[in-house]
């Protein structure tokens, strides 16, 4: 059973606030260098530098560098899921959660696309960050998808063929953003083609 004590929603002090505002800095940081530079390259030194901390107080917020990744990766698929979870309360369709999806993406598209070409190389703690997200993501589509599958507007498929098909075309199209939308954003300039295209396919 969960219990309130009375300091259960007390305000943070001034230590603890600059503490949660200076983590925030950091992790903004880093995922701005991580798209630039990508994941692999980018070093814990150009991360305190990003984020006008030093070198120490930046491993006083995150012992290792790979926890750091980690809590990027897992701060991007914080604001994912939570949207695609306020989607399903409202029993939105498969289409909508879809477009959300790619509409999360396509606000951190450059790192998102790093984390596409470089995940098989991440540390394992951090690979196994994007999975957890990944599955999430996937359990709040099969929600819809089988709402729909029952009023019979998309037609049965296995879930796990039904979200690897969606997530290898949109990975695809990231990967290889110079052939198919050069210079420009994928999700932008392709994300209603291949929404559009994805929905065909689940037509009964």
């Amino acid at each position: 059973m969960l219990t309130h004590s009375k300091t259960a929603y007390a305000p943070l002090g001034p230590r603890a606030r600059q503490k949660k505002q200076t983590r925030k800095r950091i992790l903004a940081a880093t995922l701005g260098l991580f798209a630039d530079k990508g994941i692999l390259a980018t070093s814990t030194m150009q991360v305190a530098a990003a984020a006008g901390v030093s070198h120490g107080s930046l491993f006083a917020h995150f012992r290792t560098r790979d926890g750091l990744v980690a809590a990027v990766i897992s701060d991007f698929g914080y604001t994912v899921v939570t949207r695609l979870h306020a989607l399903v309360e409202q029993r939105a369709r498969v289409k909508a959660i879809l477009r959300a999806h790619m509409k999360s993406i396509g606000e951190h598209e450059a790192f998102y696309t790093r984390l596409v070409l470089e995940g098989p190389h991440l540390p394992v703690e951090s690979r196994n960050v994007l999975i957890g997200i990944q599955s999430a993501v996937s359990i709040h589509l099969s929600e819809a998808v089988d709402r729909e599958i029952r009023e019979k507007t998309i037609r049965s498929m296995e879930l796990a063929l039904l979200f690897n098909t969606w997530i290898g075309l949109l990975h695809h199209y990231l990967a290889n953003r110079d052939l198919f939308s050069p210079g420009k954003s994928v999700i932008a300039e392709k994300g209603d083609y291949l929404l559009n295209h994805y929905m065909a396919l689940l037509a009964p």
